[in-house]
């Protein structure tokens, strides 16, 4: 079927740019939504699309790099270092001692230092909206710390839009103080956002017709999967054509069609491309962001540059240049601005960023072993605890306390594992299972060993194997711990479960 709408036809080139700026009305063959123009964003598009310069030799196009200017400055990062180091010793967590801890609460216990994560809250300030991803740490004392600094939240399913509330947040106001963000609507999710007022973010074009048929005229954001992704591991790549998340950027015309259909606004856009990955790779999606941003046209509000912000787990890794990195999403945002003729507000969506770093895995170490060349440290914590090691082959750095007094402990590799019968069940190894060595001190039994940097998807991927209880978290602030979850008790365990009458 023809759908007459304004689409872009570049001028000759020797009109130059103002020509190239034209836009006229025509017939084309695509399902797409009639929309206002976006004359020098869309036109400078159109002509990198043919390798073509409007305006000679020195012209670029809006989404190639750019020379850093920082006409705007992020929040204060001086207190961030550019290369981090870490130590293999540990008395204290945020000024407590962290034997303290461990006879206050038991061990494994996850401590958090409040201060840390309103550090990271501040780096971010000059975004116009920092939302949380709260399925990195979504403890309600967590939500409602953020909330109280004024950050809003993102939630990924039904469970976590009810945190959100539990913890404070109001389900609908401007901006969305909570939205939810998914790939499909399961049926309590789609029915609580419907009552709720919760703006959606759509990863798929099946949730535009499902909200659409419930909730006609409510406004949306989609996901955009640019075709490319980048992440620490594979299996934290949200982009490009192996991922499941995200719309495809080739079906962003049909989704505003069916946004239409069903009565739906779409203001925003949203694309990630992976967690953990680097300043390169997220620079890339400025581009991607402005020309799916030119096919929306004027009713676009805002756009968020997704999360992925890393951190550094490993002696000598760089932070990210959150100055560069703000100043190419602001210097994107100001050209398509200018573009649709109104403020579009620039959100950042970080999980891991603000969290990762304020978290620590308090463990006892229970057994040394010896077995051939490799010595053991054997912990009460195990991937119940802490998954990403047995995921994703992830380093956490570690460090000991000795609970014998603070005599001089060599350096030694050692394997660190946990309790559980399984063999995956090790905290030093690398993607794909193998096995490896750690320098840590000499140790004894009864020490405490810390896993740190553990902050982020730590005890959110906690679970039950092995009928192991979950372990609880504190969190430190102003110089005084608070028990934020309380360790699983056997009757906790076993609550819901039932024995039918059967012979």
């Amino acid at each position: 079927m023809e759908h007459l709408y304004h689409c872009w036809r570049r001028s000759p080139l020797d009109l130059g740019i103002q020509s190239a700026c034209r836009w006229q009305p025509q017939t084309c063959h695509t399902p797409a939504r009639r929309r206002a123009p976006l004359p020098l964003t869309a036109a400078l598009l159109a002509c990198e699309r043919r390798g073509q310069s409007p305006a000679g030799d020195g012209w670029r196009p809006p989404f190639a790099p750019r020379p850093i200017r920082f006409a705007y400055e992020p929040g204060d990062v001086s207190h961030m270092p550019t290369r981090t180091s870490f130590s293999p010793f540990r008395t204290e967590i945020a000024g407590i001692p962290v034997a303290e801890l461990a006879q206050r609460y038991g061990t494994p216990t996850y401590v958090y230092d409040s201060a840390q994560i309103a550090e990271r809250i501040d780096d971010l300030k000059a975004f116009d909206v920092v939302r949380y991803a709260q399925k990195a740490c979504s403890n309600i004392a967590i939500l409602d710390f953020c909330r109280r600094r004024g950050v809003l939240v993102d939630a990924v399913s039904y469970g976590e839009m009810r945190r959100a509330m539990a913890a404070g947040y109001t389900p609908a106001g401007n901006p969305p103080p909570i939205i939810f963000t998914a790939d499909i609507f399961d049926r309590e999710a789609l029915d609580f956002v419907v009552e709720q007022g919760i703006h959606v973010n759509c990863g798929s074009p099946d949730m535009i017709a499902q909200l659409g048929q419930r909730a006609p005229g409510r406004e949306i954001t989609l996901r955009i999967n640019p075709g490319f992704g980048h992440g620490h591991s594979q299996k934290t790549n949200t982009g490009g054509e192996q991922s499941k998340h995200g719309i495809w950027r080739e079906q962003l015309a049909d989704c505003l069609y069916q946004a239409d259909h069903h009565g739906l606004s779409v203001t925003g856009l949203h694309m990630h491309i992976g967690s953990g990955t680097d300043l390169e790779h997220l620079a890339q999606v400025v581009g991607a962001m402005e020309e799916a941003a030119a096919e929306l046209g004027r009713s676009l509000r805002s756009i968020s540059v997704g999360g992925g912000l890393p951190i550094p787990y490993r002696e000598g890794d760089d932070y990210v240049d959150l100055a560069a990195y703000y100043d190419l999403w602001n210097a994107a945002r100001a050209r398509l601005a200018s573009a649709v003729g109104h403020e579009l507000h620039l959100e950042i969506e970080p999980g891991r960023y603000l969290v990762a770093e304020s978290g620590y895995l308090v463990t006892e170490i229970r057994a040394i072993k010896q077995m051939g060349k490799n010595t053991f440290y054997l912990v009460d914590a195990g991937f119940n605890n802490l998954a990403r090691p047995i995921l994703y082959g992830a380093y956490h750095p570690m460090s000991i306390v000795s609970t014998r007094g603070s005599g001089e402990r060599p350096l030694q590799d050692v394997v660190v594992g946990g309790p559980l019968c399984e063999s995956g069940d090790i905290f030093t190894q690398e993607e794909g299972g193998y096995v490896a060595t750690r320098a840590l001190p000499a140790a004894e039994v009864g020490d405490l060993l810390v896993i740190e940097k553990a902050g982020a998807y730590g005890s959110v991927m906690g679970s039950n194997y092995n009928s192991k209880p979950l372990a609880p978290e504190v969190l430190i602030a102003d110089g005084k711990s608070h028990l934020i979850r309380a360790r699983q008790s056997f009757d906790d365990l076993i609550r819901g479960e039932s024995i039918p009458q059967i012979d």
